[in-house]
């Protein structure tokens, strides 16, 4: 039975960021989901509540400050390109500093128990912005924006991201590559932009062991991502024992997305949520916040985002049958497998 509510974070700012005509990181992703949430199968399920700001200050956190300022000059621009696949738009800023504070919002409902879980429905998407680069389509790193916030004002010890974004965070992987007090967790098509998570890159100085790169080839669907999360993230995650999770929510591993070649499921998109909200209550007392990533197929990036509201509020899409096949997914993909032997060295609860 549900004591909280679950919360969405949802302003109409976030459809104010356009790079552009055929972009495929366009509005639309984003109305589709509100328009499909907005429906009377999922409403009554969670609580909205508008984002915040981020400040410059807080920005800074993970950006170096020129770009940071670069950034804001964009404010009312038409069009200002930034890579070849990143754009920003007039009202670009006003989006990206909401989106980091979305996230920043979703975390103090969840710490101040007004929430059980959350889910940042924000854009731009964040988890490949470099320190001082935008790229990816991403202008902010939301998510490793979040562990600051976490640790910084929170004053949590240990943040858990695990990233299921289609693509590598290559962002929030170097945002954290030396610390023990983040753990990055990635499953990824490789090799795919951007090119990095190998499974040999697991971190360096007091953070050698705590980036868990989980690099698959195409064709992975919902049972081998249910045995990867299963066999090799419940163990770690138990052992770290992180005191918030926060979750790059991609949704472009859905069978039909046209950037990617995985075959995950709406079912597989609920099995991770709840494999996620059990993993966080075993470990920090629920707190948990998904933050939308990429998905570019409107159906799977819709109906995808709708499976994981309603497990957030336990009203499960998923039939006691497919809930004990996903629980006793245990077949990993080879190259799976070989990024848990390399795992092995540094977590006692993946076996010696």
């Amino acid at each position: 039975m549900q004591t909280m509510p679950t919360l969405i974070i949802k302003a109409q700012e976030y459809l104010e960021h356009d790079p552009g005509a055929g972009h495929p990181e366009s509005p639309k992703r984003l109305a589709t989901i509100y328009d499909r949430i907005a429906k009377p199968d999922v409403a009554p399920l969670y609580r909205v509540e508008h984002p915040r700001e981020a400040t410059i200050e807080e920005l800074c956190w993970n950006h170096a400050r020129p770009y940071v300022e670069r950034i804001e000059r964009t404010a009312g621009v038409p069009h200002f390109q930034l890579d070849p696949d990143t754009a920003t738009s007039a009202g670009s800023w006003q989006a990206a500093i909401l989106a980091v504070g979305g996230v920043f919002t979703a975390m103090d409902a969840i710490a101040d128990k007004k929430a059980e879980n959350g889910f940042a429905l924000v854009r731009p998407p964040g988890h490949h912005a470099e320190r001082d680069q935008a790229m990816g389509f991403c202008l902010f790193n939301n998510i490793a924006l979040g562990a600051y916030y976490a640790r910084r004002v929170l004053g949590h010890r240990r943040v858990l991201i695990v990233d299921w974004d289609l693509h590598h965070g290559n962002g929030t992987q170097h945002s954290f590559y030396d610390s023990s007090d983040v753990l990055y967790f990635s499953t990824h098509q490789y090799p795919h932009y951007p090119g990095s998570g190998a499974a040999d890159q697991t971190g360096e100085g007091h953070g050698k062991g705590f980036t868990v790169n989980i690099p698959l080839a195409p064709g992975a669907g919902d049972l081998e991502y249910a045995a990867i999360f299963n066999k090799i993230l419940a163990p770690v995650a138990a052992e770290f024992s992180p005191d918030f999770i926060l979750v790059s929510a991609g949704f472009d591993i859905y069978a039909q997305d046209p950037l990617g070649g995985m075959l995950v499921t709406e079912k597989g998109f609920a099995w991770l949520a709840r494999k996620l909200m059990k993993i966080a209550d075993h470990c920090c007392e629920g707190r948990l916040l998904f933050c939308l990533e990429g998905g570019y197929n409107l159906t799977g990036l819709s109906e995808g985002v709708t499976a994981v509201i309603k497990e957030c509020a336990h009203s499960s899409i998923l039939s006691e049958k497919e809930t004990e096949a996903f629980g006793a997914a245990a077949s990993l993909p080879d190259t799976a497998g070989s990024a848990l032997e390399i795992q092995k060295a540094y977590w006692k609860g993946l076996g010696a």
